[in-house]
């Protein structure tokens, strides 16, 4: 059974399925052949028989035959049911899922093999031996042993891979740790000389304002006392200013006077103010004889 990819144990197990099958074949053609014997016994005790004896022999021998392939057929897929099913249950012991492909069971070409396998690997000595029981391999022998040792090696070489892969992690981890102290120390230390170099320049700018601050105080003390002093003077000038206005309306009012004097010393002046004089007479004498003649005006 090398053709099919078997290893010797399993082959084994196909041989002794077979030896199985084979005695339950051969059991099974016995009985089809005792059914003839019975009906040539029991029905065949006459030399002549008419048709319908031969058509109910006939018909009797078949019913018998079909029943017993039937059987023979229902008891073989039973059985291989049962192999199935142990397999399976070997299988999910080990959280294994086989699968079957059922097109393979009419393939020729391996039934063929199967045949010839047959008829080189059983000899005619071993076709009278009495079938051995077909028994699954137990968990504790062989080939359920060297699975499992099999699986242990495949899980302690998958666990050296994962050790392995976490020292290198952790080397990694630990050369990134050190990579980031070390950017964290140098960031501190430029911030620290950054630090250094904002504070001289904001104590240079808050110098530079100082004396920009002390310059325009100065300045505006200066310019104080510069219009303190012109304040000063235009205040004694404003003064003098006063002083002179007033003697020169003094001089104004006494010009006045004098001029006015003179002018009354005139005879243009006395005739105006003796003419003025009369006129207001005349009116003060009209006004009185307008109450006379109009007394409810």
């Amino acid at each position: 059974m090398a053709e099919f990819g078997c290893n010797e144990h399993h082959q084994n197990e196909v041989i002794n399925y077979m030896r199985f099958a084979r005695s339950q074949r051969v059991l099974r053609l016995k009985t089809v052949d005792s059914c003839f014997e019975e009906l040539k016994d029991s029905r065949l005790v006459e030399e002549t028989f008419t048709v319908d004896e031969v058509r109910d022999m006939l018909d009797g021998l078949q019913a018998v035959v079909r029943g017993e392939v039937e059987m023979e057929l229902i008891n073989t897929a039973h059985t291989n049911v049962l192999l199935l099913r142990q397999l399976f249950a070997q299988a999910e012991k080990f959280y294994l899922r086989l699968q079957t492909d059922i097109s393979e069971l009419e393939n020729r070409e391996l039934l063929e093999q199967v045949a010839e396998f047959e008829k080189t690997d059983f000899k005619t000595d071993k076709i009278n031996q009495e079938p051995s029981k077909p028994k699954l391999a137990p968990l504790n022998e062989g080939g359920v042993s060297e699975l499992l040792n099999k699986e242990i090696a495949r899980l302690q070489e998958e666990n050296d891979k994962l050790r392995t892969r976490l020292r290198t992690l952790e080397t990694q981890a630990m050369s990134a740790l050190d990579e980031k102290t070390k950017a964290e120390r140098a960031l501190k230390d430029l911030q620290r000389v950054q630090g250094e170099q904002q504070l001289t320049a904001h104590t240079q700018e808050i110098n530079s304002l100082e004396d920009t601050v002390a310059a325009l105080k100065e300045d505006y003390e200066r310019s104080l006392s510069i219009n303190a002093a012109s304040q000063k003077d235009l205040q004694e000038n404003l003064i003098s200013a006063k002083h002179e206005l007033l003697r020169v309306q003094e001089q104004l009012a006494l010009a006045e006077k004098e001029l006015e004097k003179k002018f009354q010393q005139t005879a243009a002046y006395r005739n105006m103010k003796e003419i003025l004089t009369k006129k207001n007479e005349q009116i003060k004498d009209i006004r009185k004889r307008l109450q006379r003649y109009e007394p409810n005006e």
